[in-house]
């Protein structure tokens, strides 16, 4: 009995095309189609819908479902699985999730649907993974921006209400583009509209007034807008299937007709002449741009996957029209003119070396033979994505290329489930059945969705590897193993459960420094902490080697949290939502305890969640809002009533509501209790004030880098109130001084 078959959502297309050297299409084992594309400088992100449960009927589509594939170096991509699925995160809606829009501001996910032809709807998650939410709905009351029961009550005239795209501009405000089709009203050429929104404390708020219809020549569907330097490209499929563009100095126009980018993709190369509509994204990355869109070159070779729809009926021969892949090529500009496209089958060339000191997705490759996937959701959870090798063919593999080994890899450990005999993983070099490295025999367990930890001696992993396969065997029998993740290291390494700080557990009733969470483990569940980027923001405060010496307090170990220096200590700050710390505490008896935090923050919806154990032991709390704006110098006391019991825990705080410092907190035994250091009593010295003692203009970056523009702060200015008045939104800036080495942060409140 084949046991993967009823479990999580599953790509049941058998065999796999193979193209040579070829790169293109992204993936083998998917039917893929729209494309749409972002970058955030450190991850390129390409979304698709999916065409793998199409039937035979041309133009009878059944598409309910986005994949997520991302890439460091261009060449190697994580297929992240079916990361939203109609009616599956949300019950009743949507019915479908056609060709979608993708931005990624600041490590947080924006997406916008179409519901088929009927509506425009978003969504919005922490990570590509998921878990999403609907921020209209939560909003807005409804669950679409346009179309029937949306929030601007219909579709403005426009006759198929879909093929959303979004922009997310340099200063933070956000445009959905919209349309297709053709209407009494609404004809060929004026056939799309944009609607602006706005986000403030992770709400976001459109504008149903900003509603502006744009127009171009022969536009027909797939609007996509993207920017370079300061002027805004539309680009469309036109009534003959290839994507022309316009240009323009405003997001709402005019547009300036320019022509065509990407010609029909019946010239793609291994299509066989196979045209069609198309669905484009255009993205810059690390000094390149990149373009994506589909073609029909995995259907029409001689090994191309089966297809299977929803009622479970198979074809070995899918037809051409319904059964599309995604595939991608390097963007090339003649000043501010975008270059016809040149298809390829190689794709993009690796710009940099694969890092095999990670932990992957199984899903991670170059190329694939013989192999599908299943993608595992729980709610509220991000999805998992699952390997599943076919095993009955002559050959399944995975390809990863480029992989720099550095002195030399002893051990690779592979997370997998495996209930058939026989089951291993071979590593080659050079092909798939090159100079063999080591061998991975899995070790059982007891069901399809239980994961174990396989580790795997390896030889002669040194320097660059230009090719490494991972041939997956067995006795002949498909899906019995299933291959959740992957690192190589350089010597063998056992998982390390997290510590508490200092080695000693906090004790409870007592108080507890918020910068002393606890020391992460190695392996699955032993992080202690989440952080949404990668930087500690707390250098560019420090004011001396001192200052700078407390904010390098877990540089070691936890190099990203913020940390910053003030007379009382250190402090943890730039809290924004979703990240969390742990610390692992000993609580001395059960009973009835109240809890204390000393908390700055000038946002009124700045708040936090305590948990013990993965239990919410309070409800959101909120952070005390200073009455002076942009001030994060007057702290607080926030406080609840729990109940916990005796013995060893791990407490977590989760941040619900951005923007608030944090410095310690307290647990006293008993309801109601009295605080012990309340506020006043005990010095908790202000923090830095954001003012510069000269006058100098400085460039202001937002958190991911992005250089936004240049301020002139005078002698004794204030620089959150320099940047309000220069139309700076809510949030937190870097200031760099363009003729000198100083550089802070600045928030700016509403």
């Amino acid at each position: 009995m084949n046991v993967w078959k009823s479990v999580g959502a599953l790509c049941l297309g058998a065999g796999l095309a193979t193209f040579g050297l070829a790169d293109n299409p992204i993936s083998s084992y998917h039917y893929l189609a729209d494309p749409s594309c972002a970058s955030d400088g450190d991850t390129f992100y390409i979304l698709t819908d999916v065409d793998d449960y199409n039937n035979q009927t041309n133009w009878n589509y059944d598409i309910v479902g986005l994949y997520a594939f991302t890439s460091e170096d261009m060449k190697n991509w994580t297929d992240h699985g079916m990361i939203f699925r109609s009616k599956r995160e949300f019950g009743n809606y949507p019915n479908n999730t056609w060709a979608s829009g993708i931005a990624v501001k600041n490590g947080k996910v924006y997406i916008v649907y179409p519901d088929g032809a009927s509506g425009v709807g978003m969504i919005t998650a922490p990570a590509i993974d998921g878990p999403y939410i609907d921020p209209v709905k939560e909003t807005h009351g409804v669950n679409r921006i346009a179309g029937g029961g949306s929030l601007i009550g219909g579709c403005d005239g426009i006759a198929h209400c879909f093929d959303p795209g979004i922009l997310i501009d340099d200063d933070g405000k956000g445009y959905v583009i919209f349309g297709g089709g053709e209407s009494s009203s609404r004809p060929y050429g004026n056939n799309f509209d944009i609607i602006s929104f706005t986000e403030s404390n992770g709400k976001i708020t459109f504008d149903k007034n900003s509603l502006k219809k744009v127009s171009l020549p022969n536009s027909f569907e797939a609007p996509y807008l993207h920017k370079k330097g300061s002027t805004y490209y539309l680009s469309f499929n036109n009534r003959s299937q290839v994507i022309d563009y316009g240009m323009s100095n405003n997001i709402w126009g005019p547009y300036t007709f320019v022509g065509t980018v990407i010609p029909g993709i019946g010239s793609v190369p291994d299509a066989h002449g196979e045209g069609g509509n198309n669905h484009q994204g255009f993205a810059p990355f690390k000094d390149k741009w990149y373009a994506v869109y589909h073609d029909r070159r995995l259907v029409t070779s001689d090994n191309h996957p089966a297809a299977t729809t929803q009622q479970g009926v198979r074809s070995e021969n899918p037809n051409y029209e319904n059964h599309r892949s995604v595939s991608i090529d390097e963007l090339t500009w003649s000043g501010d003119k975008m270059n016809k496209l040149t298809f390829t089958r190689e794709g993009p060339k690796q710009i940099k070396n694969f890092d095999p000191y990670k932990t992957y997705k199984a899903t991670t490759s170059s190329k694939q033979m013989n192999i599908r996937s299943r993608t595992d959701w729980t709610k509220g959870q991000p999805v998992k994505h699952v390997l599943l090798p076919l095993t009955s063919r002559s050959e399944s593999w995975i390809r990863v290329s480029g992989v720099d080994f550095g002195n030399g890899a002893e051990n690779l450990r592979i997370k997998a489930a495996n209930v058939g005999d026989g089951n291993k993983i071979e590593i080659h070099k050079g092909s798939a059945t090159g100079t063999l490295a080591g061998t991975c025999e899995l070790a059982k367990t007891s069901n399809n969705m239980t994961f174990t930890d396989n580790d795997c001696a390896m030889t002669g992993l040194s320097g660059v590897v230009d090719q490494l396969f991972f041939v997956f065997k067995n006795n002949g029998k498909d899906s019995t193993m299933g291959i959740l993740e992957w690192e190589f290291q350089g010597t063998k390494r056992e998982p390390e459960p997290q510590t508490a700080f200092g080695g000693k557990a906090w004790a409870v009733p007592g108080k507890i420094q918020a910068e002393d969470f606890d020391v992460p483990g190695y392996g699955a569940g032993n992080d202690t902490y989440s952080d949404n980027d990668s930087e500690n923001h707390g250098f560019e405060k420090a004011k001396s080697a001192a200052d700078s010496a407390k904010v390098a307090y877990r540089k070691d170990d936890a190099p990203s949290v913020d940390l910053y220096a003030n007379a009382s200590g250190i402090i943890v700050g730039y809290n924004q939502s979703g990240e969390w710390l742990e610390y692992t505490i000993d609580v001395a008896k059960d009973g009835d305890y109240t809890f204390f935090a000393a908390v700055a923050t000038d946002n009124q919806n700045a708040g936090f969640v305590m948990s013990v154990d993965g239990k919410d032991i309070t409800d959101t709390i909120l952070a005390a809002k200073t009455d002076v704006e942009g001030s994060f110098d007057d702290y607080a006391k926030v406080q609840r009533n729990v109940t916990l019991t005796a013995g060893k825990h791990i407490l977590r705080m989760t941040v619900t509501g951005d923007w608030f410092d944090i410095d310690y907190f307290t647990f006293v035994e008993g309801k109601d209790a009295t605080d012990p250091e309340p506020i006043g009593t005990t010095a908790i010295s202000n923090g830095i004030k954001f003012h510069v003692s000269s006058a100098a203009t400085y460039q202001v970056f937002d958190l991911a880098g992005t250089m936004l523009g240049k301020v002139e702060l005078a002698s004794g200015a204030s620089a959150a109130q320099v940047l309000k008045a220069a139309g700076y939104r809510q949030g937190a800036y870097m200031l760099k001084q363009v003729n000198g080495n100083k550089k802070f942060m600045a928030r700016v409140t509403k």
